[in-house]
């Protein structure tokens, strides 16, 4: 518990105010990397398994990020679905930091890593209300197996431990395909990442058609919509402005304005990127749609994203993202996207 209260301790003061939370340490610490003229993306991979959370087994899923720090230490970034356990489903973001060892002429690599967890875990109300939207930290242990084929793709098993302030700790196993977006020089995973000598990103205007998913026990849907503008800032970093129309569910209406900061990167030629965002979200206009009193117009919250692209022509490419609206009235939600932008 003493090292929870650290970490809690530390996160709080490095992301204020409390509506940027969710995503300031996550951004934070990618652009640490970024500023870094070696940073740049190597591995992509998704984890899927089975975890146990007390008396109960459900199913856990991941995507996760990672790129070298020298031949023996790793960074990764990861968005940890934890599944359905009684009265809580709960997901995060964590920033995990790696030791590990190449054996086997670095074909296997054994890693250790720890490191801070933000969650968001919709709860069955204890008073009033049917669901409660709970944030909080926790801490994340991992221990992960890989094997490194010849031709950049990578098989993994991974066993995470999840201690949280609030709800029920957690472990899983799980496995993972993940693959090196950077070329490796030598076999096993690269020891650093390949720089790049110009932005990601310089203008682009993207248009947005997608669903948006309440972050409730029911998980009601509705269409969604967006439009945004994006501009490179320096090498590694985006800034985006945006309007964005979550549409109408069961339980609210919610549309206004939305601006992010992105830790990005491109890889293959310049043809993909990847990127995780965050920033505020304005709603200008909300209104409920069930017997709760609605909290009404001008209301702030949290927004947490990741994003890929893929270009398939000089000045036009495609994107998918996906949004976590974090509120402070339960009324948080997931709007997932796939879009069409314009560069220039």
């Amino acid at each position: 518990m003493n090292t929870l209260s650290g970490v809690r301790r530390i996160t709080e003061r490095l992301t204020r105010p409390r509506a940027l939370r969710a995503g300031g340490l996550l951004v934070a610490t990618v652009f640490l990397g970024a500023r870094c003229p070696a940073a740049n993306a190597q591995e992509f991979s998704l984890f899927g398994g089975g975890s146990r959370a007390g008396a109960t087994n459900t199913y856990t899923w991941a995507f996760n990020y990672q790129e070298g720090l020298g031949q023996y230490f790793a960074a990764s970034f990861t968005w940890l679905n934890e599944g359905h356990i009684p009265d809580h489903h709960r997901d995060g973001q964590t920033v995990q930091f790696w030791g590990r060892l190449p054996l086997a002429d670095r074909r296997f690599v054994i890693s250790a890593g720890v490191g801070p967890y933000r969650y968001f875990d919709t709860t069955t109300a204890v008073q009033g209300g049917s669901y409660s939207d709970v944030h909080g930290w926790g801490v994340v242990y991992s221990a992960r197996a890989a094997y490194y084929s010849s031709s950049r793709w990578v098989t993994q098993l991974q066993l995470n431990r999840v201690h949280v302030q609030r709800g029920p700790d957690a472990t899983s196993m799980m496995l993972g395909i993940g693959y090196q977006l950077d070329a490796p020089n030598t076999p096993g995973p690269r020891d650093w990442a390949s720089g790049s000598t110009k932005k990601v990103t310089d203008n682009e205007v993207t248009a947005y058609f997608g669903k948006t998913i309440v972050n409730s026990t029911s998980s009601p849907v509705a269409l969604a919509g967006a439009i945004d503008y994006r501009r490179g800032l320096m090498k590694y970093m985006d800034l985006t402005v945006g309007y964005l129309h979550e549409g109408s569910s069961k339980i609210a209406r919610r549309d206004g304005f939305t601006s992010q900061l992105w830790a990005t990167r491109a890889f293959l030629n310049d043809k993909v990127t990847l990127g995780v965002g965050a920033g505020i979200y304005y709603a200008i206009d909300e209104n409920e749609n069930s017997k709760d009193p609605g909290p009404g117009r001008g209301k702030f919250s949290g927004l947490v994203s990741i994003s890929g692209t893929y270009r398939f022509a000089d000045h036009w490419d495609t994107r998918l993202t996906w949004n976590r609206v974090v509120t402070r009235y339960d009324r948080d939600s997931d709007v997932i996207f796939a879009g069409v932008g314009y560069r220039w």
